[in-house]
């Protein structure tokens, strides 16, 4: 399962609520079954394996390699410190290895809109990790970042990570021409978005 994972270069952001403190080291999430945590470089090699053809048909730039991980790796730490970028591997249980990771990026310069996107094993597809994993970075994004808008885009032709998607509820704004990349030709995306208000709505109902 996978919805588009997109480097975003832009300059830092200013701070906003604790942004200031994830620069420096991110924050553990945990739902009690599941961990979200930083990415380390010995994860390297355990996501390359994880990235089959199936769960890369839909991700053109991602990592094909451990040393392509590696500096992907690098770089996301480094855009964490900038505090443009957060990137999470997503841990099923304890002493467990990664099962995918999930990232969140700024849109614009405060933070108030955001991009995010995941990656999960094609073995954890189906398992309920997925929903819990975007439980956790959601609440993260919107208590502690103080994000108003989240957007991720989804490939049209990939059925589960939209279908994902709208599990959580979020809302398909409309197809994105020709917005990304598929066996080397373009290809149209759907832009979903979840506000701070909807998603306080499906958090109050979940409680």
């Amino acid at each position: 399962m996978a919805v588009e994972v997109r480097r975003n270069l832009e300059g830092s952001i200013r701070t906003r609520g604790s942004i200031r403190d994830w620069r420096r080291g991110l924050p553990q999430l945990t739902d009690g079954l599941i961990t979200l945590r930083s990415l380390r470089a010995s994860d390297a090699s355990l996501l390359f394996r994880l990235v089959t053809p199936a769960v890369v048909r839909y991700l053109p730039d991602a990592p094909r390699s451990p040393q392509e991980f590696r500096g992907f790796i690098r770089w996301t730490q480094a855009q964490r410190r900038r505090g443009a970028h957060i990137c999470y591997a997503v841990v099923p249980g304890p002493g467990r290895p990664p099962a995918g990771f999930v990232q969140i990026w700024s849109v614009d310069r405060s933070f108030s809109t955001a991009e995010w996107g995941f990656v999960l094993g094609e073995r954890y597809w189906g398992t309920g990790l997925f929903d819990r994993a975007a439980r956790l970075l959601l609440d993260f994004a919107f208590s502690d970042l103080h994000v108003d808008r989240l957007e991720a885009r989804a490939v049209i032709a990939n059925a589960r990570g939209n279908g994902a998607l709208r599990k959580l509820a979020a809302t398909p704004e409309g197809v994105l021409r020709s917005a990304s990349w598929a066996n080397g030709v373009p290809v149209d995306s759907m832009m979903w978005s979840i506000l701070a208000s909807d998603w306080g709505a499906i958090d109050g109902v979940r409680r």
